[in-house]
């Protein structure tokens, strides 16, 4: 037998074995239960609107000011790492591992609940705005390697070169180094954005008040007061559809980088 008679016939098993196993599905699943616990009309429609104009648009914000927020720290992490003082580069690094080794759940509750108990500080926002702070701190340590790996990546000929025409360390860097490492890690940072687009459903462990709730936390009080997980289906409709438009754009623009190099 051929080899291209064998990989059809193999392909035409595996595809007979998926059809069977969906038919399966499709003959065993009770629709009915399915679309009365998981898709009820009545239960979507008081969803509405504040599944989009509260949950999502508190999911958007908390996500926005933590990543804005931990590029701007994880900037100066990378800044610190590259640093040609031993001491600074310990520091980053110490910071780094320390925040990346310690889950963020772990680090939201101890910025929302051990930091007031221990220093009476709280921060604008109250518990939610402490959970943000933690985010950030952490996003903070995952985005600094990035940018440290965007700032090795460029050539040292163009700091060379900006340097023959009298250009500083630091305006080299702000006007030369650091647009083109931008860049180049464009693509993980969206990949990061939409991490921490996903990670804000920690927040939902500190408490919420209703203006404050995201699309988690908004989930599980409906869940509680409708007795029906359709709220949950709801949500992660919403994440999908916030997130699965910026992993597109990922794609596109790493085939971008591609064709261009």
């Amino acid at each position: 037998m051929k080899r291209a008679t064998r990989r059809r016939l193999r392909d035409g098993v595996l595809y007979a074995v998926l059809l069977a196993g969906v038919a399966t599905v499709a003959l065993v699943a009770d629709w009915h239960a399915i679309r009365l616990n998981f898709l009820d009309t009545p239960t979507f429609k008081k969803l509405w609107p504040d599944l989009v104009t509260v949950a999502a648009v508190n999911t958007i914000k908390y996500t926005a000011i933590a990543f804005g927020g931990g590029l701007a720290l994880a900037l100066a992490l990378a800044l610190l790492k590259l640093s040609p003082v031993a001491v600074y580069r310990w520091l980053a690094t110490i910071y780094i591992e320390l925040f990346r080794g310690v889950p963020a759940l772990v680090v939201i509750i101890l910025m929302a609940f051990g930091i007031p108990l221990a220093f009476g500080w709280f921060p604008p926002g109250g518990a939610v705005g402490a959970g943000v702070v933690a985010l950030i701190m952490v996003s903070a340590a995952y985005m600094a390697e990035t940018l440290r790996a965007g700032l090795q990546a460029v050539p040292k000929g163009q700091v060379e070169a900006a340097k023959s025409l009298g250009m500083s360390g630091t305006w080299t860097l702000f006007s030369v180094v650091l647009p083109q490492a931008i860049r180049i890690v464009i693509p993980p940072l969206t990949n990061e954005f939409v991490l921490l687009l996903k990670d804000t459903s920690l927040l939902s462990v500190v408490g919420m008040q209703a203006d404050q709730v995201d699309l988690t936390q908004f989930g599980r009080n409906e869940l509680n007061i409708l007795a029906n997980p359709t709220p949950l289906i709801a949500i992660s409709v919403m994440y999908i559809l916030i997130s699965v438009p910026l992993t597109r754009l990922v794609a596109w623009m790493e085939k971008k980088q591609q064709r261009t190099r």
